[in-house]
C-alpha cells in the first residue's frame, strides 16, 4: 500500500505500561492489531488488518533493518530492534520491538508474533545516529559502495 504522507517533527511517546502488539502472516500481512497499535499508528483496525505491516515504516528507517529482521525472523529467529514508525499523520513514534516466528505443529512458520514497548532513551539515540549514517550509505551508487567494500591494507608502522 503506497501512503502518501509527509512526516512530521510532532513525537508520540509511549507509556512505560504500553505494548503494542501485533501478529501477521508469513508475508507480513497483519491479522491482529491491539488497541495500544491502533492508538499510536492513528490508524483504524479496518484499516490495519488485512495490510503490509510496513504501512507504519518511518523513511527515516533503513532498508538493511528489515533486511536484517526479515533474515532473522525467516531463519526461525526471534530478533529485537529499534523502530521509528510513522503514524497515519505523519508524527512518529519509537519502539523496542521483538519480532518472533509462529509455527504450526509440523513446525512450519504460520506467521509473525511483535510485541512493541517504550524503548530507552539512551537507545533511541544510539539508533537515530546509526540509522541515519545507514541512509547515507543506502542512497550511495552501488559502484561507490563497492569500492568501500573492496579489501584494503593499512599500514600501522
Amino acid at each position: 500500500m503506497k501512503r502518501h504522507i509527509t512526516p512530521t517533527t510532532v513525537e508520540r511517546v509511549m507509556r512505560e505500561d504500553d505494548f503494542i502488539v501485533s501478529t501477521t502472516d508469513p508475508k507480513g500481512i497483519i491479522t491482529y492489531c491491539n488497541r495500544i497499535f491502533i492508538e499510536f499508528s492513528g490508524y483504524s483496525e479496518s484499516e490495519l488488518l488485512g495490510t503490509q505491516h510496513n504501512i507504519i515504516r518511518h523513511p527515516d528507517m533503513p532498508r538493511a533493518v528489515f533486511k536484517l529482521l526479515w533474515d532473522k525472523i525467516q531463519n526461525r529467529e526471534e530478533c529485537f530492534a529499534y523502530v521509528k514508525n510513522m503514524a497515519k499523520d505523519g508524527s512518529f513514534y519509537w519502539v523496542f520491538t521483538n519480532v518472533t516466528p509462529t509455527f504450526d505443529p509440523a513446525g512450519n512458520i504460520t506467521g509473525y508474533f511483535s510485541v512493541r514497548r517504550k524503548p530507552k532513551q539512551s537507545g533511541v539515540q544510539t539508533a537515530t545516529a546509526v540509522y541515519a549514517a545507514m541512509l547515507e550509505a543506502e542512497k550511495r551508487p552501488v559502484q561507490q559502495m563497492q569500492s568501500l567494500l573492496r579489501p584494503r591494507c593499512w599500514s600501522i608502522y
